[in-house]
């Protein structure tokens, strides 16, 4: 039999790689940042067209390469950062593979200018699946560019799965932002369709969160500082009332390198426990410095993902350290079951001095002296038993002429036929309700706050409250969307709601179909949302966790046509005002969402396509018993 197995190409091998390094046009953003800290650089452009899709440019001011370096640096596992395995676990810098420029040089149109600062000029490479166009010298400042097109033009089946340009732009800025908090000392520049999306100046940590999140955010922070022989641990969290339903606002950083940690996020939600509200989620930046000999950051192609040596000690520092925090700043409350509050000094007391407390002694009081007055006929030789007092033997003269009409008080008169006296009324009937009213036709019953359980000729219906109320929204808001017949409650005094850049984009976006719903916006800046008008459905204190949840579902799935963007609006709206379970509905609540279900057009499933309630019919019961 002929050998079979051959070596691949060495564009194939690329191409494959490609699928491990490049896997939508974020990657290729966070690669080439990487690359430009990497060098050095004080100033850091990113330039962005359609997403990613048609150009990806990375402009930076550091050392640059020489000729032969950069012509090396686009072959595989070409690197300057580690020579020997050893070096793996010393590793201070990003990318270290020497895969990534390989890899999307392999899918995509590269052009490089890259100049040192002590030559006078620079060399310019441009390459297309992995074959090299051209080399020449050419004319350029100090540092390197690099830019990206027609990203995946190669591999269409690649492209095909690339989501729309909002989606992406969104991953783009994640790993913007992920890359920016670190490198505070850094100026960075972001600009997508030729405006700018961000311009950060060089600062400190905190001044950097406040600059990409927004002015409101500097309120909200909690500094962490914690020094140990095994890591050092920095940052901010958010204040407990500023937990947001979504993890949008959540960072771990392990020697300037964002990671992803469902350990770690354990720990700093336990820090956090009872000062949450259900189901919230708190903010944190923390920057974590191990010895780099502790950890391993190559388990994972992207590198958010690393082993540390000693997780658990890790995970209890990590926690003791944002209690501590919580608890300095009076954020968490404090408890001391050992103090006993009576022992306080009152504030009028303090500062006072002590006086020396006086005794005052009656040398005149005899206590046996008014007895043997009362009691003179007392003979000793008589037992002490027979001692009476005449105050206790005298109870009977309080009621002496009680039966005498001529000096008894004149009696109230009492009818006592008219007295009424309170009493449970005992019904036979399971549910509340009128008890001329048949069961089965006009009342319901609510079960462990969650079910309303109602009958029907063939049997009974269990519905799930939430889920029906959902589906009851989610048709109503849809119709209000298409109708544009929403009616509105105006508020007495608008609402100002602070947002991120991204988000405030968004909202500006989908402004025009929530105002369908019967939101009205008085102006969406920047960084924050004036409303001064919300739908019936809702309440003022609702608003702010609805368009809060609606932002982050617009960023996780954005999709193209406006019939699917307004159905997006209509479920997410929906969720987050359906009654949850656990309220407990009154009668008239319980009948409406029965009755309100089935007229629905689809009542048997939710929006996402699961089931609002199940029936049981007689032959059913039957069959149990």
């Amino acid at each position: 039999m002929s050998d079979i197995i051959q070596l691949l190409p060495d564009h194939v091998a690329n191409q494959i790689a490609a699928g491990e390094v490049v896997q939508r046009p974020a990657s290729v953003v966070k690669e080439l940042l990487e690359n430009a800290i990497d060098a050095k650089a004080t100033h850091i452009k990113l330039i962005i067209k359609e997403a990613g899709k048609t150009l990806i440019q990375v402009i930076d001011d550091g050392m640059g390469m020489s000729v032969t370096d950069a012509r090396l640096s686009f072959e595989r596992h070409a690197t300057s950062k580690i020579k020997t395995a050893e070096d793996l676990f010393q590793l201070k810098t990003k990318g270290f593979r020497g895969e990534a420029l390989a890899s999307i040089a392999a899918i995509a149109h590269v052009e490089l200018k890259t100049k040192q600062e002590k030559d006078e000029v620079g060399t310019e490479i441009k390459i297309e699946g992995s074959q090299v166009i051209s080399q020449e010298v050419c004319v350029s400042p100090k540092g390197t560019s690099i830019s990206v097109k027609n990203l995946f033009y190669n591999i269409p089946a690649r492209r095909n799965f690339l989501k729309s340009n909002s989606v992406e732009l969104r991953h783009i800025i994640d790993e913007f932002q992920r890359v920016a908090m670190v490198h505070a000392t850094i100026k960075f520049d972001f600009y997508h369709n030729g405006s700018e999306i961000f311009n950060l100046p060089i600062s400190n940590r905190r001044q950097r969160i406040v600059q990409v999140f927004g002015g409101k955010t500097n309120e909200k922070l909690v500094p962490v500082n914690e020094e140990t022989d095994l890591v050092s641990i920095s940052g901010f969290v958010g204040k407990p009332e500023y937990a947001k339903r979504t993890r949008g606002e959540q960072f771990f950083f392990v020697n300037d390198r964002f990671i992803k940690s469902a350990y770690l996020n354990h720990a700093v939600s336990s820090a956090f426990e009872g000062l949450l509200k259900e189901k919230a989620h708190p903010s944190y930046f923390i920057y974590l410095k191990v010895d780099p000999q502790s950890i391993d950051i190559n388990i994972h192609p992207t590198k958010t993902e690393i082993k540390f040596d000693d997780e658990h000690a890790l995970y209890a520092m990590l926690r003791s350290t944002i209690k501590h925090s919580l608890g300095q700043f009076n954020v968490a409350p404090v408890l001391d079951f050992n103090r006993d509050s009576s022992m306080d000094t009152p504030y009028e007391y303090k500062g006072k001095i002590a006086q020396t407390p006086t005794i005052e002694v009656d040398r005149s009081f005899n206590p046996f002296k008014e007895e043997k007055k009362e009691n003179a006929g007392f003979s000793s030789s008589k037992p002490y038993t027979d001692f009476k007092k005449d105050a206790a033997g005298s109870w009977e003269n309080l009621y002496v002429g009680l039966d005498t009409p001529d000096i008894a008080p004149k009696p109230v008169e009492n009818n006592f036929s008219t007295v009424e006296f309170e009493s449970t009324e005992v019904t036979g009937s399971l549910f509340k309700g009128n008890e001329n009213t048949e069961l089965a036709h006009n009342t319901t019953y609510q079960l462990r706050r969650k079910y309303i359980v109602t009958t029907i000729k063939s049997g009974m219906v269990i519905i799930n409250q939430h889920r029906a109320h959902q589906r009851i929204l989610y048709e109503e808001v849809l119709r209000n969307i298409t109708m544009a017949s929403a009616v509105s409650q105006q508020l007495l005094f608008p609402l100002k709601l602070s947002f991120s850049k991204q988000e405030a984009i968004l909202l500006k976006e989908v402004k025009e179909q929530l105002e369908n719903t019967g939101f009205v916006f008085d102006d969406i800046s920047e960084e924050e949302a004036t409303i001064s008008g919300i739908p019936t459905v809702t309440t003022e204190s609702e608003v702010s966790m609805l368009l809060e949840k609606l932002v982050s579902d617009i960023e996780q799935e954005v999709p193209d046509s406006g019939f699917s963007l307004t159905d997006l609006l209509a479920r997410s709206i929906s969720g987050s005002l359906a009654v949850r379970t656990g309220v407990d509905l009154e009668i008239e609540q319980q009948q409406h969402i029965v009755n309100s279900l089935f007229a629905c057009t689809e009542p048997t499933i939710t929006p996402d396509n699961k089931p609002t309630f199940i029936t049981l019919t007689v032959d059913d019961i039957d069959k149990k018993f």
